[in-house]
């Protein structure tokens, strides 16, 4: 197990995630990799789903539930039972932030909303995560990351244009919401320190994509264009695409800037190309995209990847490879910053994953330690911050409100 030390600049800040999956969970994941206490309230039976989920189960377990769980304490807790509650709530008392993702209303009808809880500590920060926010006609309908990233904009314009369209091989609008509700979270504690008092932090899903749409709905409201699927390229943003190679390998290359495309030119041994009227600006090239790609693709398709990337890179052109894991694992980039951590497990043994971001110079997150055992803190965290003796603790246990 990893030092278990806190470490960055959240060193001394309490969180309670209450929730379950990803958008919630990812928020606590920000604050944990930055050196937050993250305390994790879960179901004593099952825990996070995240526990079970996942394509693969090596040796059993979830290969999910490490990442998503690292630098947390997982305590059990039955939160349907007013016991239950009230332990949240003591935890709750003691704390700077409450995260939580379950379908609005719910912490209301458990008694357990913001008001009712900031009456006891009134510099709380409450971060909701849901699909569609507190508010609104659509607020108690159950949101998830596909829904989320279609309402946003973000899967009509994914994908080939005479295909249906796609989705990213991830629920990126969950973590982009998780990632919203950190930056809300930071946001909401630095105006407490001017007015001492805490407030809800409401982030919806399908707002976590929207904000990220660029002009997609100011260019409708100015043009009436509705901005479709394009696949590989941006309409009109020439040349900038994936490219085939002779030994198999798809080469990125973006040369869309007028100096750039010259130094492209004439690696192809065609610098008459720069001045041709048809490439000879960033509107032309827009203007003739396919067939200017198909000239790039003639050229690459003739060469090695292995030695076009030391040509395209001596010229000062963005280029790379299209990466998957194991070349993650032996790029030298990746080694030289630490991307990728190994990280000790009690069953995995050593284990791999992404290090904590962004990088901080003066205090840097890390990875403390992977995905807790399913109610592996709940007798040290009720013990030190509820206060709770170990024969209140047992009977608790005996009474199945713990796990």
């Amino acid at each position: 197990m990893a030092d278990p030390s806190p470490t960055g600049p959240l060193q001394g800040l309490r969180v309670i995630e209450m929730g379950s999956l990803i958008a919630g969970p990812f928020c606590g994941q920000v604050l944990g990799d930055f050196g937050a206490e993250v305390i994790k309230l879960e179901d004593p039976k099952v825990g996070d789903p995240m526990r079970q989920w996942g394509r693969s189960k090596p040796k059993g377990l979830s290969p999910w539930w490490p990442v998503i769980g690292r630098n947390k304490k997982s305590v059990t807790v039955d939160l349907r039972s007013e016991a239950g509650r009230d332990i949240a709530r003591a935890l709750i008392a003691k704390a700077d932030v409450v995260v939580e993702n379950f379908r609005p209303g719910t912490l209301e009808k458990w008694g357990m909303g913001y008001e009712a809880l900031a009456k006891t500590n009134p510099g709380l920060v409450m971060a909701r995560v849901s699909g569609f926010g507190q508010t609104g006609p659509y607020a108690s309908r159950a949101g998830y990351a596909l829904v989320g990233e279609a309402m946003g904009g973000l899967r009509h314009i994914t994908g080939e244009p005479d295909r249906p369209p796609a989705r990213a091989g991830i629920s990126i609008g969950d973590s982009l919401s998780g990632l919203n509700a950190a930056l809300g979270v930071m946001m909401a504690l630095h105006a407490r320190q001017r007015t001492g008092k805490g407030q809800v932090v409401d982030t919806a899903i399908y707002e976590s994509v929207l904000t990220v749409m660029e002009n997609l709905v100011t260019e409708y409201d100015l043009t009436g264009y509705v901005r479709e699927r394009s696949g590989a390229v941006l309409p009109g943003i020439a040349p900038s695409n994936v490219y085939p190679t002779r030994s198999g390998e798809l080469v990125l290359i973006g040369a869309n800037q007028d100096t750039l495309f010259r130094r492209l030119c004439e690696l192809m041994g065609r610098p008459d190309l720069a001045d041709d009227p048809r490439y000879r600006d960033h509107a032309a090239r827009g203007a003739h995209q396919a067939e200017l790609d198909a000239r790039i693709a003639a050229w690459t398709a003739d060469q090695d990847i292995e030695d076009l990337l030391p040509k395209l890179e001596g010229a000062g052109l963005a280029t790379g490879r299209i990466y998957r894991a194991p070349d993650m694992l032996t790029d030298p980039q990746y080694a030289a910053r630490e991307s990728i951590v190994t990280v000790p497990h009690p069953v995995f043994g050593a284990i791999k994953m992404q290090n904590a971001f962004p990088r901080l110079t003066e205090t840097p997150g890390g990875v403390r330690w992977p995905g807790p055992t399913l109610g592996e803190h709940t007798d040290a965290v009720l013990a030190d911050v509820a206060g709770m003796s170990a024969e209140a603790i047992e009977g608790l246990r005996k009474a199945g409100v713990l796990g």
